[in-house]
């Protein structure tokens, strides 16, 4: 399992551990020093708890250092662009309804040709040919 992966589990788990101890509470200690709460209402408080563990889960698991960036340089890395003048090595592409200046650092590209970003450089992206 990758390291993300496991990681994601970990916060997972410790997202789950206030039904896990809510849970102990309702069911063994409480009955054990005399005090019976019915299973249904043991049950809707762990509902509860379950149901705010799925509202909460996707910002816990999807944040923080592991989210790409979506906005600045940094979150065209990766993302593809469209050559709209030939790259040779510089020229123009087009990313998102956007144009850039940009240079081919691995020869050259035509237009209509998909480029993936490498890097950004002031205001010129750096791309490479795909394939």
């Amino acid at each position: 399992m990758g390291r993300v992966k496991t990681r994601n589990l970990l916060k997972l788990l410790a997202l789950m551990a206030d039904e896990v101890i809510v849970g102990i509470f309702i069911f063994l200690i409480l009955p054990g020093i005399g005090v019976e709460i019915p299973l249904w209402a043991g049950l809707l408080v762990i509902a509860v708890l379950l149901a705010k563990d799925f509202l909460i889960a996707p910002f816990v698991l999807g944040g923080g250092a592991d989210k790409r960036p979506e906005t600045g340089p940094e979150s065209l890395m990766g993302r593809t662009a469209l050559v709209v003048e030939d790259l040779s090595p510089e020229g123009v592409v087009k990313i998102d309804g956007e144009l850039w200046k940009a240079e081919c650092t691995n020869g050259t590209a035509k237009a209509g040709e998909g480029v993936r970003v490498v890097s950004v450089r002031g205001t010129k992206v750096l791309v490479e040919r795909r394939g």
